[in-house]
């Protein structure tokens, strides 16, 4: 890169290219109030949110995966997760759901789940 600028001293605002972590942090912070119901651990608990990417044209995609394949209440947690996205990040939200298998090795503290496997 030719950028020849010096580096900003640390009183300075943040660099552009830094506010979307600052978005990403407030929207995982958000959805660790999105609880799965038959668990009672928060979709952040359990691992299951993958991805989160800020779009252009504005929009955030949350890439999730559900404790299992046919999860009854994937709806609602899709509803959930997207209105919580939205309390914080006030653009539209695209929840899109990943085939892939959960498992506990994807937590980030598998001993919440009470057992050992």
């Amino acid at each position: 890169m030719n950028d020849e600028r010096p580096t900003p001293p640390p009183s300075d605002p943040p660099a552009a290219g830094s506010a979307p972590s600052q978005q990403e942090l407030a929207v995982r912070s958000a959805l660790e109030t999105v609880m799965d119901p038959e668990i009672n651990l928060s979709v952040i608990d359990l691992g299951l949110i993958r991805e989160i990417r800020f779009l252009d044209p504005p929009k955030t995609l949350v890439r999730m995966m559900l404790t299992t394949p046919f999860c009854p209440y994937a709806p609602q947690l899709i509803q959930d997760v997207t209105q919580a996205v939205t309390s914080v990040v006030p653009q539209e939200c695209e929840v899109e759901i990943m085939p892939d298998p959960w498992s506990p090795d994807l937590m980030p503290d598998p001993g919440l789940l009470g057992f050992s496997y």
